[in-house]
């Protein structure tokens, strides 16, 4: 008797009919050059392209529409438009594709540790004394250590609002939204489980001078004392972040 076939030999489930419809849909409107903000054709005339029925274009349309790529507008003017992702739609949707996978600490700073340093490097000269200042601005609020745990939270988000913000500023979209991201997902760890202590000045004066060292090799053009600074910090944040992990658990434990 023949064995059943493997899983491996199995041909592919087959797609829904909306979510085909829906990537169509999005082919033709690359294939047009349709961008952000331009008319998307009427219900009838999407069932008359692509020879679906009228349910199957509307899923299709509130599948595109959940994604964030198509807009719908009512009254005056109203109809569907070609819609644009936002950075923050799209956190939203990355996060939710980790959010029952055990990320560690480590694992976003091994990211981290590859990405960063590099991205310092490639900027270093490249930046003008407006972003620069934006930078610096950042820096002024934790210019002061923190005096309690809420204000060493506080000052601990900000520092990753530098790094997201630095990562906007490179010409590589992927590489500054994936680094982006990690700054993200730090931010909502440092809320989520509550990962800061009592205020830590020695921690939090080495931080901030790695930080003003990065600001100065990024304005004179080193990229080898960029990439140094950055990998430095990157390190001695890892640290940090485990160590107050750690403390977190014990305190769990405790309780």
């Amino acid at each position: 008797m023949t064995s059943a076939p493997t899983n491996a030999s199995q041909p592919r489930a087959r797609r829904s009919r909306p979510l085909r419809v829906a990537d169509a849909i999005k082919d033709w409107v690359v294939e047009q050059g349709l961008q952000p903000g331009d008319r998307l054709p009427g219900e009838a005339e999407l069932i008359a392209r692509f020879g679906m029925s009228k349910g199957t274009i509307r899923e299709a349309m509130r599948l595109l529409q959940a994604q964030g790529l198509v807009e719908t507008k009512t009254g005056p003017g109203g109809g569907s438009f070609v819609g644009e992702v936002s950075r923050e739609r799209a956190n939203a949707l990355l996060a939710n594709y980790f959010y029952f996978r055990d990320v560690t600490i480590d694992d976003i700073y091994e990211v981290r540790v590859a990405l960063e340093p590099e991205l310092a490097a490639r900027l270093a000269g490249t930046l003008t004394e407006a972003q620069l200042g934006e930078l610096e601005a950042i820096m002024e609020e934790y210019a002061v250590p923190a005096t309690d745990a809420e204000e060493e939270r506080r000052q601990h988000v900000a520092s990753l609002r530098f790094h997201a913000r630095l990562s906007d500023f490179g010409q590589n979209t992927l590489l500054g939204y994936f680094i982006a991201f990690m700054a993200q997902i730090l931010t909502d760890l440092t809320v989520y489980k509550r990962l800061y202590t009592t205020p830590n000045h020695d921690l939090w004066q080495r931080g901030r001078a790695h930080q003003i060292d990065l600001i100065a090799a990024l304005r004179h053009g080193d990229s080898d004392r960029a990439r140094e600074v950055m990998r430095s910090h990157m390190l001695m944040a890892r640290r940090l972040m485990e160590d107050q992990e750690a403390e977190v658990m014990k305190r769990f434990i405790a309780e």
